[in-house]
């Protein structure tokens, strides 16, 4: 069951990348940040207050537990993660190809693996090695690919920032590990769905102290905003996406390294769109980095079982 929900959410997190392409196209950042995370409390407040305030969902999969200081401390430190990775991201693929920024995002599993040796003391096997190695094989061969567009991965400040967002995501993995772990085992043990309408929330705070502050001073001089409807599916496939994720991790079973693996494959989604919709170029030798990513991905899945 883990595995067709990690699946599933794979499938809508490639959707919600391309909404998320489509929406930034010409358009502000900032607020379409801000945006997103609103429409993404709003879905998850009522959630809140029915579990508050009624016995509704009690013994549902929609329940939010409550829980005080001691609990939300450790989403705030979530939402700043996350919010420093969908920053980062955000601006990196308003200049970037869908089809560069993919194959990059989908080395984020590699990271994970690369921080539980690092900071979990886990050891690697010879199958993960060899994923990982793939995987860096495919960052220079994209790095290639990106030339003939002339993107310089060395001197391209949108490369650093989706590399960035990268390391944050995969900072993010691995903090739900630990969010979700029962206590007994080292973990916190929270709610899954606390944590995901609560961050959600949380961020939204966030982004518009950085709107009023940052954004709404200059925004006559800056990029102007437009409605897009794309804005609206970013939020609703991102939110399911990250309710089955988060689903999946509360399992007893659940592996936190192929869960992460399974919602990297998105990639194919998001490219094939960036293919068909967005009409970029230099797709073979794209789509040969995106095999050698996937590859990598198939012997980190043979590694972790």
């Amino acid at each position: 069951m883990w595995l067709i929900l990690a699946f599933m959410s794979a499938a809508f997190l490639g959707i919600y990348d391309s909404l998320k392409k489509k929406a930034l196209k010409n358009n502000a950042v900032i607020p379409i940040l801000f945006l997103n995370t609103l429409f993404s409390s709003l879905l998850f407040l009522p959630f809140i207050v029915l579990s508050a305030t009624t016995q509704v969902l009690d013994d549902t999969v929609f329940h939010v537990a409550s829980g005080g200081w001691e609990m939300h401390k450790y989403i705030l430190l979530k939402s700043l993660i996350v919010l420093s990775s969908w920053v980062l991201g955000y601006f990196g693929m308003k200049h970037l190809p869908l089809t560069i920024v993919g194959p990059i995002n989908a080395t984020r599993p590699v990271m994970v693996l690369v921080g539980a040796l690092l900071f979990f003391g886990e050891r690697l096997n010879m199958w993960q090695w060899i994923g990982v190695l793939l995987a860096v094989a495919s960052f220079f061969l994209l790095s290639r690919s990106g030339k003939k567009e002339g993107i310089d991965f060395k001197h391209d400040h949108w490369i650093y920032m989706i590399v960035g967002a990268a390391i944050m995501g995969a900072v993010s993995g691995l903090y739900d590990k630990y969010l979700m772990a029962p206590s007994a085992e080292g973990g916190v043990g929270l709610d899954r769905m606390m944590v995901q309408s609560w961050y959600n929330i949380y961020q939204c705070g966030m982004m518009l102290v950085m709107l009023l502050l940052l954004w709404w001073p200059k925004h006559e001089s800056t990029t102007p905003f437009h409605w897009e409807w794309a804005i609206v599916g970013v939020s609703l496939f991102l939110s399911t996406a990250d309710f089955m994720y988060f689903y999946s991790l509360s399992l007893p079973s659940a592996m936190i390294s192929v869960v992460s693996m399974v919602r990297r494959g998105s990639v194919i989604v998001s490219f094939l769109f960036g293919a068909l919709f967005f009409h970029e170029k230099n797709l073979k030798a794209k789509a040969f980095d995106l095999a050698l990513v996937l590859l990598g991905m198939l012997f980190l899945y043979i590694g972790s079982r």
